[in-house]
């Protein structure tokens, strides 16, 4: 070894060695400034300023232009890991591309986001990829696997995946706590995150903002009893942001933020994102967490460690050797054919029927068939909605270099003259009290407007100030005004620019796009006083008109008093472009800015009214009328679904989303998405947005008993497909199955057969089914592909919380195969054998609280703030109920002790309501109190146990003596 290159630069030495040695040259001052999201460069060791953490979920976001593709949900609806494999290359080869311009873009990229889309009214459903944990972990690993790069030793980028852990709720996200039964959180939440970790394709995981059992997530037990038991390789737990703060502040858990970040570094914690580029206040809680004795040196070290060896593996220490370090792909004509090809796959048609009667007919008209697909010559086509011409992004999109909207990719496929256009913003005039109408200054030529569609920093986004904010005159200025459901309005000047305001509290036409953390461009019209009061969302102001402009009131008495003068509805100027086409394409959808996002859920699954008068009108013109749903999240759309003869669905499709459209319309692709998610009827199939238990609460295909609109894994074709010789077979602990699969009609297509699994007669609630394998494979007409998959025994299993380990039960499983979750089209039986897991032990170690079987009325809480459960009722007025089954008493007990802190009551009862024990808690001095109390209990049977709480108690165990 040559004397001016130390151990941490040898390559040839393993990496833990490196990491070591690198550790060891560091001063402590230097260790603890690394464990800050943005950590300096010691320069001395030739050590680089580095920051964790690089969105890039569909694309480099927030870095300027790069190549976009769909939404995440998008690219769960393709149920296809090899091409999100390659997107993933994609995204991490232009990551490295752009970094080598700009070293503010990092290599620990923040993706992919794994959390179950439980709830489609989660604001963020649009970051995750399915409601289902096998397929979202299939996506998952592949998509991590693209962004590491298949080096041995060497990482393209190091993916993070978020959010740990049951992270479902933008409401209150930062003080809920999800209450996470043990059946769910092995059977559901962990499986989400396991398959990538397990497969080595991730460098770390960053908790979610919420509670999970009433401990916040940045101090979860699981990050070192789960996540750091899947693998051998250190991962990095990155905060997210304001997250540490938050531990002290907004969830008050500790008393001071020394306490905070102590806590959080010891759980597992290893960089701190907090105050954005300061590091000074986080590095100064550390420090006196430090001289208060609360964390030591070797804390700190674990962390840096950990820190260091994602450095070592992304190749900074010999960059000669990084096989990435010379990356330049970046908006390769591969990368744009790549995006095509996601955006085509991504769509899922759920409905296409032959079209009623009396409608304009172009090629085709009066046919039997259904109404797609379209083919060469379909007549005249009218594209409308609010989502025609648009081609959306979200917040963790980059910016667009290539943009095709629905109508481009239409009027490039058929031809400018073919297509028509018409939006169905209703246009309008603002009218102020004195008369006078609100008008749009000219820009001025050659005036660039703001683009919020990509923001190098998630802060409020600011309008400009250098253009004239609007006045008012007897002319005034059309408006257009967009309704996105719930009252929330843009509005948009003649030439396309949205109304916003800026830092300096004047309204003006200054956007291109709604967009920033906070949105600028949506304002609300309220009656007041005969007319209407016009409130700006962004700032919570309303309007006024003075003699310098118009601008965002002071106060709500200086509000100017508008009457809308409406110039034509939306749905006049659908009916006459329906009316004079052959076939109406509607594009309705979400923008991913505005309804549903980080930091606001949705209130219901209905589609604006707005947007729902647009196609009623569309279709009443003509009956040939084709809906697209542009969204990031499912909507309940019955009337639609059950008049129309055709309706798609596509997450916002990124750049290539318009041309995609076309060509699935055309019938150039035959649609072969699947849907990733439940498509509910009514808001009524929902349960409330905080109940995390999909056992209980019947959430998921997996447990839904009602009938969706759309099930789990539906998607239409504009072929047909045969399954044939499906056949299972347990061999030791896999399961092997088989199935033929045919292309019966004339067109290719791509098919995703699903595999299901379901027991037959379960001893505790199972799924319905459960989907087990699947795989998407292109058919020609008549070809045929014999599929095999291998199903691991345990993946037939449960949580066995009466022995606190994961089982399969012995006896009948049914082994599951078709085209969704409710078309299933072959069914087999195999048998497991094994032993039965017998009743609960109750007396070799008691019951843990929520190891329940059933419960009502009640939720998960810590028992201490490091590790352990405790069961409390959710309201202590109401109290609540807990049922063990099947506890093994038959040695006889003759008493019961209870672990316990609050203040209330326990009762144990027999299954049928018998009391056998009611135990008084006194207040305790705390919920972290815990107290043992005894009660005498005489029982010798296998029975049911039911235990009522009332009160505040908090009961953590019950022991039994003989």
């Amino acid at each position: 070894m040559t004397a001016h290159r130390p151990p941490f630069r040898d390559p040839a030495l393993p990496v833990a060695r490196r990491v070591d040695d690198l550790l060891d040259r560091l001063t402590a001052d230097e260790r603890l400034a690394l464990l800050h999201q943005f950590t300096p460069g010691v320069e001395r060791l030739g050590i680089a300023t580095f920051r964790t953490g690089q969105e890039a979920l569909h694309g480099v976001a927030w870095m300027g232009p790069a190549t976009v593709f769909p939404q995440s949900v998008g690219l769960g609806a393709t149920w296809h890991p090899d091409l999100v494999r390659r997107i993933g290359e994609a995204v991490s080869r232009e990551a490295r591309a752009m970094r080598a311009k700009d070293d503010r873009v990092g290599l620990n990229v923040w993706a992919p986001t794994v959390n179950l889309l439980r709830n489609p009214l989660w604001g963020r459903g649009e970051e995750g990829y399915a409601e289902d944990p096998s397929l979202t972990s299939a996506i998952a690993t592949a998509y991590t696997r693209g962004l590491r790069g298949d080096h041995p030793v060497y990482w393209r980028t190091a993916p993070v995946l978020k959010h740990w852990l049951a992270h479902n709720n933008e409401t209150a996200r930062d003080t809920s706590s999800a209450s996470v039964r043990p059946r769910v959180l092995h059977e559901y939440d962990l499986r989400a995150f396991r398959g990538a970790v397990e497969a080595g394709a991730v460098a770390g995981v960053m908790p979610a903002y919420n509670l999970v059992n009433g401990r916040p997530n940045h101090l979860s037990p699981y990050l070192e009893e789960e996540l750091r038991r899947w693998t051998d390789q250190d991962l990095l737990v990155c905060s997210d942001a304001g997250a540490p703060s938050n531990l002290a502040e907004s969830q008050g858990y500790f008393a001071t933020h020394e306490e905070a970040v102590a806590a959080a570094l010891r759980a597992g914690v290893d960089s701190f994102t907090d105050h954005g580029t300061d590091a000074s206040v986080i590095l100064g809680r550390l420090r006196g967490a430090l001289d208060r004795g609360l964390i030591g040196r070797e804390d700190v070290d674990r962390a840096v460690r950990r820190q260091l060896t994602v450095r070592c593996r992304l190749g900074e220490f010999d960059p000669e050797l990084d096989p990435y370090a010379g990356e330049t792909a970046f908006d390769t004509p591969e990368h744009r054919e790549l995006a095509r090809e996601a955006a085509e796959a991504a769509l899922v048609l759920l409905r296409n029927e032959p079209p009623g009667e009396g409608g304009p007919g172009g090629e085709g008209a009066g046919g039997a068939g259904p109404l797609l697909p379209l083919g060469d010559r379909p007549g005249r086509i009218a594209v409308v909605g609010l989502l025609g011409d648009a081609c959306k992004l979200d917040w963790y999109s980059g910016e667009l270099i290539h943009r095709s909207s629905p109508l481009d990719g239409l009027r490039e496929r058929y031809g400018p003259d073919r297509v028509d256009f018409a939006e169905g913003v209703d246009r309008i005039r603002l009218r102020t009290a004195s008369g006078s109408l609100l008008r749009i200054p000219d820009a001025g030529p050659g005036e660039a407007v703001r683009d919020t569609g990509g923001a190098l920093d998630p802060a409020l986004v600011a309008g400009r100030t250098d253009l004239p904010p609007l006045t008012a005159d007897a002319e005034g200025s059309e408006l257009a005004l967009i309704d996105w459901g719930g009252g929330v309005l843009t509005l948009r000047a003649p030439d396309g620019r949205y109304l916003s305001v800026a830092e300096d509290g004047f309204v003006r036409a200054s956007a291109d796009e709604p967009g920033g953390w906070v949105v600028q461009e949506t304002f609300r019209l309220e009656a007041h006083d005969g007319g209407h009061l016009l409130l700006h969302l962004g700032t919570g102001g309303h309007v006024s008109v003075a003699a310098d402009g118009v601008k965002v009131a002071a106060d709500r008495e200086s509000a100017e008093v508008f009457s809308v003068e409406t110039v034509e509805r939306g749905e006049e100027a659908v009916a006459r472009a329906a009316g004079a086409a052959d076939v109406v394409v509607v594009v309705a959808g979400n923008d991913p800015h505005i309804d549903g996002r980080e930091t606001e859920d949705r209130t219901t699954l209905g589609l604006p009214a707005h947007q729902d008068r647009l196609w009623r009108a569309a279709h009443a013109a003509n009956p040939r009328t084709v809906l697209v749903l542009v969204s990031s999240y499912p909507y309940a759309v019955p009337e639609a679904a059950g008049t129309l003869p055709a309706v798609l669905w596509t997450a916002h499709g990124g750049q290539a989303a318009g041309t995609a459209l076309a060509r699935v319309l055309a019938g150039d692709v035959s649609p072969a998405g699947r849907l990733p998610q439940t498509w509910y009827a009514s808001d009524a199939d929902l349960p409330d947005l905080f109940d995390y238990d999909v056992i209980g609460g019947r959430q998921t295909y997996l447990y839904f008993d009602g009938t969706p609109l759309f099930p789990f894994g539906h998607g239409l074709s504009y072929t047909s497909f045969a399954y044939e010789e499906l056949s299972a077979a347990v061999d030791g602990e896999t399961v092997r199955i088989g199935c033929t699969v045919t292309n019966t009609g004339a067109v290719a297509s791509d098919e995703v057969v699903q595999v299901y699994a379901r027991a037959v007669a379960p001893s505790v609630p199972r799924p319905h089914r459960e989907l087990v394998a699947h795989e998407r494979i292109p058919l020609a007409p008549g070809a045929s592909a014999a599929l095999s998959f291998t199903l691991p025994v345990p993946a037939l299993g449960y949580w066995d919380v009466a022995h606190g380990r994961w089982a399969v039960e012995p006896g009948a499983y049914e082994i599951q195969a078709g085209a969704s979750s409710a078309d299933i089209r072959r069914t087999v039986r195999v048998e497991v054998g094994g032993e039965a897991a017998g009743p609960r032990p109750v007396l070799v170690d008691g019951i843990a609280a929520a190891d329940y079987d059933e419960q009502s009325g009640t939720v998960i809480v810590d028992r201490t703030k490091v590790a352990g459960d405790a069961v409390t009722p959710a309201d202590p007025e109401g109290g609540g109920e807990l049922l063990y089954r099947s506890c093994d008493f038959v040695d006889g007990v003759t008493e019961a002790a209870v672990a316990v802190a609050g203040e209330g009551t326990v009762e144990l009862a027999l299954a049928d309501g018998t009391l056998l024990a009611r135990i008084e808690v006194a207040p305790t001095g705390g919920p972290y109190a815990y107290r043992t109390l005894g009660a005498a209990l005489h029982l010798q049977d296998v029975t049911d146990l039911r235990v009522r709480l009332h009160g505040s108690v908090r009961l953590a165990h019950i022991g039994f003596a003989g």
